[in-house]
């Protein structure tokens, strides 16, 4: 039982080393987080920590037993009790520390999963920037070009209208 504890947190310690790095290991990862949390997968994840939970209350009690047969009692506690006294609190303590992982592993998904969509709207609000920009940019020139034309054509209308007097005056 303690080496599976062991091995669970040494699993549980790579996945959280996993995403504190951009590695090819971490789009690996959460995709399987990602892919675990869709159809049954929350069911079964509830139900193996219900059982950890249990298993850790198991523990708990049973540290709660030796102790009180320990007061009950006026002499030293027996070896056989010191030993399991020792073993269901390093129990206790493992199933703690791997529930304790998990809770951490599923809240760093979540920051990077809301991290990966709000980098993807600021990159959409930023392309919109840009391309409003570039719109305006371009409106901004086309209306100096614009403004330009109006005053080449009110040049040649004061132009026409002069000739138009000066042959009114000679007709």
């Amino acid at each position: 039982m303690l080496q599976l504890l062991y091995a669970v947190i040494f699993v549980e310690m790579l996945m959280i080393m996993s995403f504190l790095f951009k590695t090819p290991l971490r789009k690996l990862v959460i995709m399987a987080l990602n892919t675990v949390k869709r159809g049954r997968g929350p069911v079964v994840v509830k139900t193996v920590t219900a059982t950890l939970v249990v298993m850790l209350a198991s523990a708990l009690y049973s540290i709660y037993e030796i102790r009180c047969r320990s007061m009950e009692s006026v002499t030293i506690i027996d070896p056989t009790d010191q030993v399991l006294l020792s073993n269901h609190l390093l129990q206790a303590s493992l199933l703690g520390f791997v529930l304790f992982l998990s809770l951490v592993i599923d809240r760093l998904h979540h920051y990077i999963r809301e991290l990966r969509i709000i980098r993807k709207s600021m990159e959409t609000i930023k392309n919109q920037n840009r391309s409003f920009e570039g719109s305006k940019s371009f409106g901004a020139l086309e209306n100096k070009e614009l403004k330009e034309e109006i005053g080449a054509l009110k040049s040649k209308i004061e132009k026409l209208e002069s000739e138009c007097e000066v042959k009114r005056k000679q007709g």
